[in-house]
Parts: C-alpha cells; structure tokens; sequence
C-alpha cells in the first residue's frame, strides 16, 4: 500500500464560515505516535537538571497546589450544582485572583517562564464556550487555570486528595461512567449552561477528545458545538526547541514527560484567543458541520492541516498483535476512507468470508476503478478515488482486491494477527495452500500499510526446509514459537520510543476529556508505554 498524494480539493459549498482554506492532504505522520530523540548533549542536560533542579521545581509545585487548597477547600462548600451568584461575590472575586496567582507562580516554578497571550478572552455572554486546540498534553491545563473556565472531566476525579477540591472549584461538568445515561445528561448539561446567557463560568471544551501531537486537528466530538451558540477558538502552541510536552499513546508516559519538562530550563507556552465564531442556521441545524468549519478555522490559524482521523483510528494503530502498525502505516487512512463510504468495520467483519470468496475467484485479476466500485456495492466517488490509490501502487488504474480484504481484515480485527494471515493464505495460496516469498511481501506489506517491507528472513526462518514455499501452518508454528517475530524480523533496527519505561498495569482516562477516553482498558502494547492519568 501506498499513500499517494492528491491535490487539495474545496471544501464543500456547505462550509459557511469556514474560510477559504482548503481540504489539505492526509498528515504525513501518525497524529497519536510521538518520538522523543535525545541528542547526548540533552542528555547530560537531563542528568545535571535531575541532580539540582528537579527537586526544587518539585517541591514548589507540590507547595503550591496545598497552599491552593485551603481556599479551594471553603469555597466549594455547599451544593455545587446551584447556579452561581450573579454578580459575583466580592470573596469569589478575591478567590479567584488569589488562585490565578498561585497557578501562575505554580506553573512559572515548573519553567513556564513566559505564557504568551494573545486575542482577547470573550466574556460569558460572548461566548459561553471555549474550545482548544490541539490537545497534547495535560500541560494544557495552564490555560484551564489562567482562565477559570469549567471543564467536561470524569466523575472519579472528584474523589483525588487534593486535586479533586482544587477541580471541583471551577465548576466543572462531571462524566459518570457507572451511569448509562452520562452522556446525554453532559449534553443537556452544557446546553442549560450555555443557554444562561453568561451566569455559568465559561466552559473549555477539548473537542478533539484525546491527545495528538499537534501535527493536525484530528476530528472534532460535537458535543461543544450541540447547543448551537456561539463558541471562542482557542488555540494552543509549544514553540519549544525540544518538545517534551506532547504526551500522546504511543510515546513517553506522563511520569517521564512530567520529569523531562521540568528538566528543561525554560518551557513556552502560546495561547491565542481567536475571534467568536458564531453559526449559521445551517451549522445550528448540523453540529457536524459546525464542529467542521470551527476546525478549519483553528487549523488555518495554527497553519497545520485537518484530518478525518478519530479515536477510533488511535485504538487501531495501538491494538495488541504480532504485527505493530508503523508510524508510517496507510491503514489509519484507508479506515478513515471506509468510514467516509459510510461502511463501519465493525459490522463489515461478517462479510470479509464474501469478499475473500469473490477476491479469490478472480485469481489474481485486478479491477479498474468501476469494478472496484460494484465490487464495493457503492457509487464512484472521491473517497473510492482515494481508497482506489493506496492499493493502485503502479499508478496505471488497476488494483488487487485481495489487497484491499487483507487490509479490511487488519482494520475490522486488529488484535487476530493469525486471522488475517490465514485469511490471506486463502487467497493467496496455491491449489495446496502455500505461497513464496514475493507473496508473504505482498500480504505482509498490505498488512502493514506500507509501501516497503523486507521480509527475506523471516520467509527463511520460516522455511527451514528450503523449499521456497511455506503454509499457513508453517507460519503458525513459527508464530507460536516465536511470538514477537515481527520485532526481530521485520523491523529489529527500529527502536521503541520509550524502550526504557516499564508499562505500566493498565491505562486509565485523560482528565480533560474523560467521555470520549477509551472504554477498554488494554488498548496499549506491551513493547510500547500505556498512557496515563
């Protein structure tokens, strides 16, 4: 597989408001994946911060945040839920100063020296929704206490020594994952908010739901923009030489961000308050589009491209199984595609017996862009274009559909490695069901989502006859066997980014926006470290 490049395309007429920017092309990097290098000059950096000033900055947070909480503690006194005083106390006013300065001497302790604001913070009656952008890290949290504004967070946050009173203080809308409802109950929460015309503190959104490394605005959630009122952009930037704040799912753990950052002597920090955005009767109407247009909107300020990944396509690239998507893999993009055909692959696993049924009587015939259509059960379209591409390698409008099954395969099951291998085996194999060389590349490169892939020793380990030819059941021994084979085999000079770091037992969600986190708590992979609250 490979990933073409197509030109920009417009954006669709109905974008009202969105600008002039056009539909960019897929992000050359994995947006969920963050590689942290260490030149050995950061290291010995590293070594001399850790043995003095890491300690101090430390400590100083820690001072912080419990000189914080006394006031957190008598403020949040009383039922929360009732709507605030309108106009605010003269105590919630000085409170509110007291704890900006804590923060902000917090925050200066751990090396953010210099926090650059620009724009404007609209007022409540403005906007009664900020949403930010890119989230990267849970250093975004320098400008939920700068502003004061409410967050979406999970309900057991609550209940953390400590950090619970200080959060409870800025009223945030709580996520109950015991209660079925939870998320219709946070709709309706923060439309009854927003419709208050201005008597509820502002609410800061992360519409992306989970963390990137800022190379592109990964599909925005809807639930900010449901309540269709107007919404005030935020967007964030780390103009950092050495970025050691992202913390996405597959990199550096939080501990070892946490560590790194404040081993830095100076950390920066942009904020840019964009103007209100307010929606028209069609985004009001569609908040799809109207998360949409706001996207573009950010991403053109940030001067980065917008994709049509999701959190779904993370839990795919970071899915438990012998064969580890690359960074560089195609299969985020062909996931994404066959959700723009309006297929899900979670109901299209039933069908891959039918696909592969109909791949194999072709015998290794390919199909032209029509066929590939009928083959699909869909119209021609951009998107099939675009699916069209990754498989169409020679460029002479041709493709194999046995290719796209595999890769189909790879994206309804990530987890069943073997499943999708003897499902190409199938395919693939010869009238006693075994195949060459050329052909495991063919199924192992699809599998992938790459373009190139050396597979020369591993077929040699595996035919320790010398036959030329291997089985299914070969492969399945030698799987079992050797069970981390695609490490050794496939990419043994590639290194893990955080080899290091011991995994730890189980991820759980991210604070800030704790309903779209993962509901399944083994997401992650053992050669790679498993985020972390």
């Amino acid at each position: 597989m490979r990933l073409r490049a197509r030109g920009p395309r417009a954006a669709p007429a109905s974008s009202v408001g969105a600008g002039d920017a056009p539909r960019l092309a897929p992000p050359g990097r994995n947006p969920f994946v963050h590689e942290l290098r260490l030149s050995a000059l950061r290291k010995a950096q590293i070594i001399f911060m850790t043995l003095t000033l890491f300690p101090i900055r430390l400590l100083l947070i820690v001072t912080m945040m419990l000189l914080a909480w006394p006031f957190t503690f008598f403020a949040t006194l009383g039922s929360s839920d009732r709507e605030p005083e309108q106009p605010p106390a003269t105590w919630r006013k000085v409170v509110d100063f007291l704890l900006k300065a804590i923060m902000r001497t917090m925050w200066f302790s751990g090396g953010f020296h210099w926090v650059v604001t620009k724009g404007q913070q609209a007022p409540p009656s403005e906007a009664t929704i900020l949403t930010l952008a890119p989230h990267s890290s849970y250093f975004d949290a320098i400008a939920v206490t700068l502003t004061m504004s409410s967050i979406v967070m999970k309900a057991e946050s609550r209940d953390i020594p400590i950090w619970g009173t200080l959060i409870k203080y800025i009223r945030p809308v709580f996520v109950s994952r015991s209660d079925q409802d939870s998320r219709r109950k946070t709709v309706e929460e923060i439309r009854r908010r927003a419709q208050s015309n201005g008597k509820w503190p502002q609410i800061m959104i992360f519409p992306e739901g989970t963390c990137t490394n800022r190379t592109c605005l990964i599909t925005f959630k809807p639930g900010a923009f449901i309540p269709g009122v107007p919404v005030q952009p935020v967007v964030l930037r780390y103009p950092n030489k050495l970025d050691t704040i992202t913390w996405t799912w597959q990199g550096p753990g939080a501990l070892k961000i946490l560590w790194l950052t404040l081993c830095q002597f100076h950390n920066r920090v942009e904020i840019e308050f964009l103007p209100v955005y307010s929606p028209s009767e069609e985004e009001k109407k569609d908040p799809a589009l109207y998360a949409s247009n706001v996207r573009r909107v950010m991403a053109e300020a940030l001067g980065i491209s917008v994709t049509d990944y999701t959190f779904e396509d993370c839990q795919l690239a970071l899915a438990e199984g012998q064969l580890r998507l690359p960074a560089d893999t195609c299969l985020l993009e062909f996931a994404r595609l066959v959700r723009g055909l309006g297929l899900k692959p979670e109901t299209l696993e039933k069908d891959l017996d039918k696909y592969s049924k109909s791949a194999k009587m072709q015998r290794g015939g390919e199909l032209g862009l029509p066929e590939f259509a009928e083959y699909l059960g869909v119209p021609v379209s951009d998107t099939l274009e675009d699916m069209f591409s990754l498989f169409d390698e020679s460029g002479d409008g041709r493709m194999d559909p046995r290719e796209y099954v595999v890769a189909l395969s790879v994206v309804c099951r990530p987890s069943r490695t073997l499943d999708t291998i003897r499902l190409a085996f199938k395919m693939y194999g010869s009238r006693d069901g075994d195949i060459d060389e050329d052909t495991l590349s063919r199924i192992l490169k699809t599998a992938l989502g790459v373009a190139e892939l050396s597979v020369t020793n591993l077929f040699r380990a595996i035919d320790q006859e010398g036959t030329g030819r291997i089985t299914f059941a070969d492969f399945c021994r030698f799987a079992e066997m050797f069970p981390n084979f695609a490490e050794e085999y496939l990419y043994p000079k590639q290194t893990h980014p955080d080899s290091s770091a011991q995994t730890p037992l189980a991820p759980t969600p991210n604070g800030f926006c704790a309903d779209f986190s993962p509901e399944n708590s083994d997401i992650g992979r053992k050669p790679f470290r498993k985020k972390l609250d």
